[in-house]
């Protein structure tokens, strides 16, 4: 198979004729093989009922339910889990992505070899102030933090991908937005960028408000430590204890030496001290820390167990 296309939804009842009958005349128009996957994350309008109609009428639409709403990175992670395609795509439901773009992308995976090409939104449909300006402050931090220096856009939905990206990538939590420095901490590091076309909203309202970019900030530092130290959290935890411990027992080593040759009375009663033993204390503790780390970080058995109530052509 040539194509997967992971589509995440919720209440997008309106837009899935539309969005799907798009990306199969692009599929038939360049003969790809392909497979559409509709991940329903928890719908309360009828989006279920129309992903049903849909697949009735054309065999290569799949459909995930949850029972419940999980979010956005578990629809991907689920999705990405039965993909089959040789090329990933992933893109929202609102009609805002443009399926036109395939064809590029699947190039630039097939032919130029990426492992990832992550849509570029140049020209934005959305609020300058509630979204625009802190989307780009948002985009500029997480260049500097992760490195990847020549993606403008990480949280654009339409991302094509090499199938063994997707199969050797974990996303949890909310962490889509940052499935390419996920990809690089995985030794995925041939990441391009595409400039798309960003349509106006036609059906419904966004899903997303100004939290998800102080949840964002949250992940991305969170992403990081765990690229870094997520297999040997002992080497931060150790570091910064060994730190703490060895200021605080040197400045106990000087009070001593002190009260020793100089004759120095109520140690006790100095501020130095009390800041010696506390940094002695908290040496320690990051040390215990390190090592309960490594063990919770080699058992986390349910972090991405989620109840599927149905499945279509599976």
């Amino acid at each position: 198979m040539n194509i997967s296309v992971v589509i995440p939804l919720l209440n997008e009842e309106e837009s899935l004729p539309e969005l799907t009958a798009w990306i199969k005349r692009v599929m038939d128009t360049h003969n790809f093989s392909y497979e559409i996957i509709l991940i329903d994350d928890g719908s309360t309008d009828n989006s279920w009922k129309v992903i049903e109609e849909l697949s009735s009428e054309n065999e290569h639409i799949k459909g995930i339910k949850f029972r419940r709403n999980y979010g956005k990175s578990a629809a991907l992670n689920e999705g990405f889990k039965i993909t089959q395609g040789d090329v990933v795509i992933t893109m929202d439901a609102d009609l805002q992505d443009s399926p036109d773009e395939i064809p590029e992308l699947y190039r630039m995976i097939h032919e130029e070899g990426y492992d990832l090409v992550s849509g570029w939104k140049k020209k934005r449909h959305d609020p300058v102030f509630t979204k625009n300006i802190p989307s780009k402050l948002f985009n500029a931090v997480t260049r500097r933090m992760s490195g990847i220096h020549n993606l403008h856009d990480f949280n654009c939905g339409l991302k094509a991908y090499d199938k063994s990206v997707v199969k050797n990538i974990e996303v949890y939590g909310e962490m889509h937005r940052f499935i390419p420095v996920m990809a690089k901490w995985a030794g995925f590091t041939k990441i391009g960028e595409k400039a798309v076309q960003h349509q106006a909203r036609k059906y419904g309202t966004s899903k997303f408000g100004m939290s998800r970019f102080i949840n964002g900030f949250l992940d991305l530092l969170s992403i990081t430590f765990v690229g870094r130290f997520g297999k040997k959290p002992m080497h931060f935890f150790g570091s910064m204890g060994i730190i703490s411990f060895l200021i605080g027992l040197g400045i106990l080593v000087y009070l001593s030496f002190s009260k020793l040759y100089f004759n120095e009375y109520a140690i006790a009663t100095r501020p130095l001290f009390f800041l010696g033993i506390l940094t002695v204390i908290i040496g320690t503790q990051l040390f215990l820390a390190g090592f309960l780390a490594e063990l919770i970080s080699r058992n986390a058995p349910n972090r991405n167990h989620y109840l599927i109530e149905k499945r279509i052509n599976q």
